[in-house]
C-alpha cells in the first residue's frame, strides 16, 4: 500500500536502468535510458511553447481580438493554475515512468479503457497542434523569399521541407535533439528578452504603466477567451513524463523540470506581454494590435532597435517554429511507441531504433501522416474561398485550437486521475494537499475547456453559426469516443493487453518475473 511519495506497490518505479527490460525485450523494445539530464529535459519541453511565436503571434491576437489589457495576470493566474495541476501531476511521476504520459496516468488512476480514449485524444491533439505549425511555417517562409529573395514559393513548400527534416532530426538519438532544440530555444528567448528591455527602457508616453496588471482589466466577455489563448501559450511544460524512461532519474528529473518550466513561462510570458503594453501604452495596446495583427512585436521593436534586428527577428520566428514541430514530433513519436507497446497500435510501433534508440516507427508514421495533412491543404490552396493565403491560416488555426482543447481536457482528466489514484491505495491522507491542488486545477482547467468549445467560432474566426464550431471540437470528443471503444474491446476479447495499458516496461517486468521459476 501507498502511504507516501516514495513508497512503493503495483505502481513501483522501473529501475534506474532499462539494460535488463532491454536484455529480455531486446534492443528494440525499449527507450534508452539516461540520455536526457534536466537541461536537455527543460530545453526540450520549453522548445514546444515557442516563445516567440508567442509573443510575435498569439499574444497580438489575444490583445487584438479578445480587448484585454490585463493579459500579463492571465498569464500569472494561469501560472498558478498550472503549479497546482504540476503538484499532482509531478506526484503521480515518481510512480509512473511510460512514454505516454498522459493517457498512462488516466488509465492508472480511472481505468484501463479510459485510458485508451485518453490515448487517442493524446495523439490526436499533439498531431493538431504541429500540423497547424506547418502550416504557420510554410506561410513564413514564403514571406520571407519574397520579401527578402524576390523569390515567389507556395506556402506548401517550405511546409513539406519541414516535415521530411523534423522527421530526419527525429530519427537521431534525443540528446542530440535536445542539443538543437536547446540552441534554437536559447536564441528565441535571448531576442524576446532584448525587445523586453528596449520596450521597457523606451516606454510610450504612459511610462511604465503597471495598469495591465489591475485585476480590472479583467473584466468583460472576452476574459474567458483570452484564458484558451493564453493557456495555449503553456502547451508543452506537460510533456516532461513523456521522456521519463529516457533520463537516469525520472522521479527527480520529471518533477522539476516541471515546476522549472511552468515558472519560467508564467514569468517569462507575463514580463514579454506586459512591455508589449508598455511599448504601445495600455491606453493604445488594443487598437494598435488590431492594426498590426500579427506584426505588432515587428512594428514595435523596429522603432526601437532598427530594421536589422527586425529583420533577424522575422527569420528566427521561422527556426522558433521549426523548434516547435520538432518538439511536438518527439512527444506524439513516443505516445506511438508508447501505444504500440501496450497493444493500442500495432506492434510495430513499439520498438525502438538499435542504432539510436528513437521511436523510429512512430516518428516515421507522423512523418508520414504530416504529409499527408500538408499536401490535402496544398490541393485545396485557394480553392472555394479564392484567398490562397485562407487554407494556410485555417490550418494553423484549426490545428492549434483542437490541440489546445484536447491538452485542456486531458490535464483535467489526469487531475481526477491523480486524485482516484492515491485515494484508492490508501494514501488519500498522506497525500491530501496534493490531491487538493488537483481538484482545484481539475476545475479550472474544465472552466477554461467550457470556454474554449462555447467560444470556438472566436478562436477559430469562424462565425456564431458556422457547422466548424462544433466539427472540429468533435474531433476531440471522436477521438475519445474510438479511443474508449476500443479500449473496451480490447477488455472483452484480450484482457491480458487491456490489463497492460498504462503499464508501460513494468507489465513486461512482471511477465519476465513470472517466466523466470518456470525456467527454471
Amino acid at each position: 500500500m501507498t502511504t507516501g511519495s516514495s513508497s512503493t506497490s503495483d505502481t513501483a518505479r522501473p529501475p534506474a536502468s532499462d539494460a535488463g527490460i532491454s536484455t529480455y525485450l531486446g534492443q528494440e523494445s525499449a527507450l534508452r535510458a539516461g540520455r536526457l539530464g534536466t537541461a536537455g529535459l527543460l530545453l526540450s519541453v520549453l522548445a514546444a511553447t515557442g516563445p516567440l511565436m508567442v509573443v510575435a503571434g498569439v499574444m497580438p491576437t489575444t490583445f487584438a481580438v479578445m480587448g484585454v489589457v490585463g493579459q500579463p495576470l492571465l498569464f500569472l493566474i494561469l501560472g498558478v493554475v498550472l503549479a497546482l495541476f504540476s503538484v499532482g501531476y509531478a506526484e503521480m511521476s515518481r510512480h509512473v515512468h511510460n512514454a505516454g504520459a498522459f493517457y498512462a496516468y488516466i488509465s492508472r488512476g480511472l481505468g484501463p479503457t479510459a485510458g485508451a480514449g485518453a490515448a487517442l485524444v493524446a495523439l490526436v491533439a499533439y498531431s493538431a497542434l504541429q500540423f497547424g505549425i506547418y502550416g504557420m511555417f510554410g506561410f513564413e517562409v514564403s514571406n520571407l523569399c519574397a520579401t527578402y529573395l524576390d523569390l515567389q514559393i507556395a506556402w506548401w513548400i517550405p511546409a513539406l521541407v519541414a516535415v521530411l527534416a523534423v522527421g530526419a532530426l527525429a530519427l537521431l538519438k534525443i540528446d542530440v535533439n535536445a542539443r538543437v532544440l536547446g540552441v534554437l530555444l536559447l536564441v528565441e528567448v535571448a531576442l524576446v528578452v532584448v525587445f523586453d528591455i528596449a520596450a521597457i527602457g523606451d516606454p510610450a508616453k504612459e511610462g511604465l504603466s503597471l495598469h495591465a496588471f489591475n485585476p480590472d482589466t479583467l473584466t468583460g466577455a472576452g476574459v474567458g477567451t483570452a484564458l484558451c489563448f493564453c493557456i495555449a501559450a503553456f502547451t508543452g511544460f506537460e510533456q516532461a513524463p513523456v521522456y521519463a524512461e529516457e533520463t537516469s532519474r525520472p522521479h527527480i528529473l520529471v518533477p522539476r523540470v516541471m515546476f522549472l518550466a511552468v515558472g519560467f513561462v508564467a514569468v517569462f510570458f507575463a514580463i514579454s506581454s506586459w512591455a508589449l503594453t508598455v511599448a504601445a501604452g495600455p491606453s493604445a495596446i488594443i487598437p494598435t494590435a488590431q492594426k498590426q495583427s500579427a506584426g505588432l512585436m515587428f512594428f514595435l521593436t523596429e522603432s526601437r532597435l532598427g530594421t536589422t534586428f527586425t529583420d533577424v527577428v522575422h527569420v528566427l520566428f521561422v527556426t522558433g517554429m521549426f523548434a516547435a514541430l520538432l518538439s511536438f514530433h518527439n512527444v506524439v513519436s513516443r505516445y506511438a511507441f508508447a501505444m504500440g507497446r501496450e497493444g493500442l497500435l500495432p506492434a510495430a510501433f513499439g520498438r525502438t531504433n538499435s542504432s539510436s534508440g528513437a521511436p523510429g516507427t512512430g516518428s516515421l508514421l507522423q512523418t508520414a501522416v504530416s504529409l499527408i495533412v500538408v499536401v490535402a491543404f496544398a490541393v485545396t490552396d485557394g480553392g472555394k474561398t479564392g484567398d490562397p493565403t485562407a487554407p494556410v491560416l485555417q490550418l494553423f488555426t484549426w490545428g492549434g485550437n483542437v490541440g489546445a482543447l484536447g491538452i485542456i481536457l486531458l490535464m483535467a482528466a489526469s487531475s481526477l486521475a491523480v486524485i482516484v489514484f492515491f485515494v484508492r491505495r490508501g494514501a488519500g491522507g498522506v497525500q491530501a494537499p496534493r490531491l487538493v491542488a488537483s481538484g482545484i486545477a481539475g476545475i479550472a482547467l474544465l472552466v477554461i475547456a467550457f470556454y474554449t468549445v462555447k467560444d470556438f467560432d472566436v478562436l477559430v474566426g469562424s462565425g456564431p453559426g458556422s457547422s466548424l464550431n462544433w466539427v472540429l471540437p468533435g474531433v476531440i470528443v471522436l477521438a475519445a469516443v474510438i479511443g474508449v471503444a476500443h479500449g473496451a474491446f480490447l477488455r472483452s476479447r484480450n484482457p491480458e493487453a487491456h490489463a497492460r495499458i498504462g503499464l508501460g516496461n513494468e507489465a513486461f517486468q512482471l511477465e519476465k518475473a513470472a517466466a523466470t521459476p518456470a525456467e527454471q
